[in-house]
């Protein structure tokens, strides 16, 4: 039996995780336009890029509580959530993939390694935004959220794993990818492994905190992406 699953363990292949905004998608800068688009409507003052990664938490609300010193109302959420994406997909069409990530994801299909697209982006508009860059082809799987957008990622991760249990992805070769806090949590919740990268939401003191392995390229991420799925 030890030999049966020794040869099992053998065939299963390390896989990738990537989140995508902030991480694939090099969308920062439409983040802190749609931000304090959204914020100016409210009567807010508007933030800047520092300030955002020092405070920005998932689930959502929890980052405008940071700002606001309270909870928004459920009402308020609404207005806020709409605000936002409203403002964020009309920026987001310009936003380009980070430096290296399409050759990444060749590198790593060609390496006969798998990955998937994890997003806390509404699904529906995720698959055409991935499809029109050109990198739907390397993955095995694409999500995007489905339900109501004040969650955090474990949930959604749960059902992306048992997804691909068919094709023979497995917790304990799979790294999630990522640029916030939420994505190590979500990670350890299914018993994944994780590495955060700097170029998008948090600031690394903020990722640091996660305890897992803090980069600033995604080469870096996907090398050290390979060493702890070994």
């Amino acid at each position: 039996m030890v030999d049966v699953i020794a040869v099992i363990e053998e065939k299963t292949a390390p896989h990738i995780v990537w989140d995508w905004n902030g991480t694939l998608l090099h969308d920062i800068d439409a983040v802190i336009a749609a931000t304090n688009a959204s914020f100016a409507e409210l009567g807010f003052a508007s933030i800047t890029l520092e300030t955002y990664r020092d405070l920005y938490v998932v689930p959502v609300p929890k980052f405008y509580e940071r700002l606001m010193g309270r909870l928004p109302t459920d009402a308020e959420w609404l207005v806020m959530d709409e605000a936002f994406h409203r403002h964020y997909w009309a920026a987001a069409e310009n936003a380009g993939l980070a430096e290296g990530a399409k050759e990444l994801l060749q590198e790593w299909t060609a390496a006969g390694a798998t990955q998937s697209l994890l997003s806390l982006a509404p699904h529906e508009k995720l698959v055409p935004l991935v499809r029109t860059h050109g990198i739907d082809r390397h993955f095995v799987r694409v999500d995007g959220r489905i339900g109501p957008s004040h969650t955090s990622k474990a949930g959604h991760l749960v059902r992306h794993m048992a997804a691909m249990e068919p094709a023979g992805v497995t917790a304990t070769r799979t790294v999630l990818i990522g640029d916030a806090v939420d994505d190590a949590l979500a990670a350890a919740h299914v018993g994944a492994r994780a590495v955060l990268y700097t170029g998008g939401s948090h600031s690394r003191a903020s990722l640091e905190s996660a305890g897992v392995p803090v980069v600033d390229t995604l080469a870096e991420a996907v090398r050290t992406a390979r060493e702890l799925a070994e």
